[in-house]
């Protein structure tokens, strides 16, 4: 009798299991619409608020098949010439923190959403808007910065602008960039391709950004030798093309909203189920004790300087090794795959042997990271 109660206690709790995950399958299915009132800082954050925005007000608006790939560059074909073009603002606050700062930020930020659409970076332009009042030597420093970083990414700063607002109207300074790259041939990235079996890989230890912004404005009493990860994101994605190629799916940076928007974003846009191993998920110890503290899970902590990358079983070792061949990479691990239900999902493996759904990101518990 023991193994029968056992086994249909069992079967009750996959069948609510079942009834669950149904009604959020539906609750996600249903048209995205934007209708808050106002926007707030959730808006910016990367997560739920974030998508209704984009998909529920931009992307209806402008009528772009391009843009609603939602892929962090849009590819157009000039004379047969494939091209990735994307833009990018910054606000971050403090200016300058632990391992970088804002004119890091704008090159790096920008060249990485190219990698990610498999474009090797070209060219970019600046804008920069500046307040009232900012030192010339604050400035001076991220000019020069910004100089560095670029060379340091292979790119050639071509055009730009500046213009200057009134005291109080802009933290010091804000940065646009557009950035421009040449498609790679190596591989054919699409966010919708994602099969049954491929693999998920992360390009390191993630959450370093978002805490140590998090850390080095003071509002918690926390003291980590935690610093951002910024950096270019091209010699990893180059040693992927070049290692797996014809195997790679997609790639994405994991930015605002941290590995797990991203794994959201692609779940969705290929109507696949990812399902993560959360033990197999690099963190460092320091990153860990931080978001502990602060009841924040290291998923949704922004990056600048990791990626997440899809790939054929075949070609998931391979790639695997170029990864951690790449300076910086030296954590790549290999954590979860990809499966056919519940479609559109993240389910999660927790390291006590249960699983869980991992959602987008509601609220905003790291404001202006980037």
């Amino acid at each position: 009798m023991t193994v029968i109660r056992r086994a249909r206690a069992e079967a009750e709790t996959d069948e609510r299991e079942r009834e669950v995950l149904g009604r959020i399958e539906r609750a996600r299915s249903r048209p995205i619409r934007f209708g808050d009132p106002q926007i707030t800082m959730a808006h910016g954050a990367g997560g739920k608020a974030t998508r209704n925005l984009i998909e529920g007000l931009l992307v209806p608006a402008f009528e772009s098949e391009t843009l609603a790939s939602l892929a962090d560059a849009g590819i157009v074909t000039i004379d047969g010439l494939g091209l990735a073009l994307t833009t990018d603002s910054f606000v971050v606050k403090p200016l300058r923190f632990p391992g970088g700062s804002i004119g890091d930020l704008a090159v790096n930020g920008t060249v990485n959403d190219l990698a990610a659409a498999g474009a090797r970076p070209m060219a970019l332009t600046l804008s920069l808007v500046l307040e009232e009042g900012l030192s010339s030597d604050v400035l001076r420093t991220e000019v020069e910065t910004i100089a560095r970083a670029a060379r340091a990414a292979g790119v050639e700063i071509v055009a730009g602008d500046t213009k200057v607002v009134e005291r109080g109207h802009a933290d010091g300074m804000y940065i646009c960039t557009t950035g421009l790259g040449r498609i790679d041939p190596r591989g054919r990235l699409s966010p919708s391709s994602l099969r049954p079996g491929d693999r998920v890989l992360v390009s390191g230890s993630i959450g370093e950004h978002g805490t140590a912004i998090m850390l080095a404005r003071g509002e918690f009493e926390l003291d980590a030798a935690i610093v951002s990860d910024t950096c270019s994101l091209w010699p990893a994605v180059d040693a992927l093309l070049e290692a797996a190629g014809p195997g790679l799916r997609c790639l994405r940076d994991a930015t605002r909203g941290g590995v797990a928007s991203v794994l959201n974003e692609l779940a969705r846009a290929s109507g696949v189920a990812l399902l993560i191993r959360e033990a197999a998920v690099p963190v460092d110890p320091a990153v860990s004790g931080a978001c502990e503290i602060l009841g924040i899970d290291p998923m949704y902590v922004a990056n600048e300087g990791k990626l997440v990358a899809f790939v054929a079983p075949e070609w998931a070792a391979a790639a695997l090794k170029a990864l951690r061949g790449v300076k910086g990479c030296e954590q790549a691990a290999e954590i979860g795959e990809v499966r056919t239900e519940p479609a559109g999902m993240v389910i999660v493996e927790t390291g006590f042997g249960g699983k869980r759904v991992m959602d987008l990101l509601v609220g905003d518990p790291l404001p202006r990271i980037c």
